[in-house]
């Protein structure tokens, strides 16, 4: 993987943390909680799992590969229950942001 690529994939991972961090707190502070109940759980997870990922890619750990399928799934998963609620901003945004990650980590597998 060439430095621009770990670079933009990165770059891709950091954002998609923030965001589903940032969503995870969010999310907790809506009107019907139980509502986003597995919108919560799967920011964590990707939150979690782009966290991971970007250490081992920044390290160029040879196990970094094998974890770039697994967090282009969870993103992608992430993804697609935030846009379910995109009348959220913080959804919307988060859903967003897993679309980069999840893309990102395909396009270098």
């Amino acid at each position: 993987m060439n430095n621009n690529t770990n670079s933009i994939l990165l770059n891709a991972l950091h954002v998609c943390a923030d965001a589903c961090n940032f969503c995870t707190t969010a999310c907790l502070g809506e009107p019907d909680v139980k509502m986003m109940t597995a919108c919560i759980r799967l920011d964590m997870d990707c939150a979690a799992i782009c966290s991971l990922t970007a250490q081992f890619i920044a390290r160029k750990s040879i196990h970094g590969k094998h974890l770039l399928k697994e967090c282009a799934e969870l993103c992608g998963l992430c993804a697609a229950e935030c846009e379910k609620h995109e009348h959220m901003q913080h959804c919307k945004d988060c859903a967003h942001a897993c679309r980069v990650a999840e893309k990102a980590c395909k396009a270098t597998t």
